[in-house]
């Protein structure tokens, strides 16, 4: 009963926090500084994971779960609950940093806009990010089971962000204040095809080179 009560109320601040996140964001997106600072994050959270996943190669996996599980052991509810929060707070930075690099590039609808976004752009951006809130809490064991099947999605979808992230660095190289790029590159088709073509081949050599785990062994996992 606890459980559920802590996982409505993750759910909940999850979609105050990404709201609150993305509303905070629209009105600094075109300051080439916070596309900076979101360029770095992203390329340091895709690294420091990578290299966290290097670093841990041949490690036993299993005491650090027991470790993990020990320490979850005799916390308080409202102690889970703000567990919950931070971790939703962390996933919906980033979430929304990597939606607002890649809406900017669609083309203007019109609307009014929301801060500094045009609005359809804006209502793109919510619309993903409560759609994605709702998937990942009733589809989570899905997730679960296929990145215990296929462990290389993982690694693809870290170098994914770090691949936005290069995308958020250009943004920034081609800001009016900046120019060290075109100022029309960013928006160019030319870099759109580049940028979605290595999206393509980051997932699809993460499906293919990842080698599938039997039932036996993922059991074992």
């Amino acid at each position: 009963e606890k459980r559920k009560k802590a996982l409505f109320y993750g759910l909940f601040g999850a979609f105050i926090l990404r709201f609150g996140s993305l509303f905070i964001i629209s009105f600094l997106v075109d300051v080439w500084q916070v596309q900076a600072i979101g360029a770095a994050y992203l390329l340091f959270i895709s690294g420091k994971h990578l290299f966290d996943k290097w670093k841990s190669r041949g490690e036993n996996d299993e005491e650090e779960e027991e470790e993990s599980a020990d320490q979850e052991r005799g916390k308080g509810f409202w102690a889970t609950v703000l567990k919950v929060e931070l971790a939703d707070l962390a996933f919906a930075v980033d979430s929304i940093l990597a939606a607002v690099a890649l809406a900017v590039a669609l083309p203007d609808t019109g609307l009014p806009e929301v801060g500094s976004l045009d609005g359809g752009k804006f209502a793109v951006i919510l619309a993903g990010g409560m759609i994605g809130i709702i998937i990942m809490r009733f589809a989570a064991n899905v997730f679960v089971k296929l990145l215990h099947s296929r462990p290389g999605l993982e690694i693809a979808a870290f170098v994914i962000v770090g691949w936005v992230g290069v995308k958020l660095v250009v943004s920034t190289l081609a800001h009016p204040n900046i120019q060290i790029l075109d100022e029309h590159f960013a928006h160019s088709a030319l870099w759109k095809i580049i940028f979605y073509a290595v999206l393509v081949i980051i997932a699809a050599l993460g499906w293919f080179l990842s080698p599938k785990k039997d039932p036996e062994e993922q059991e074992e996992d």
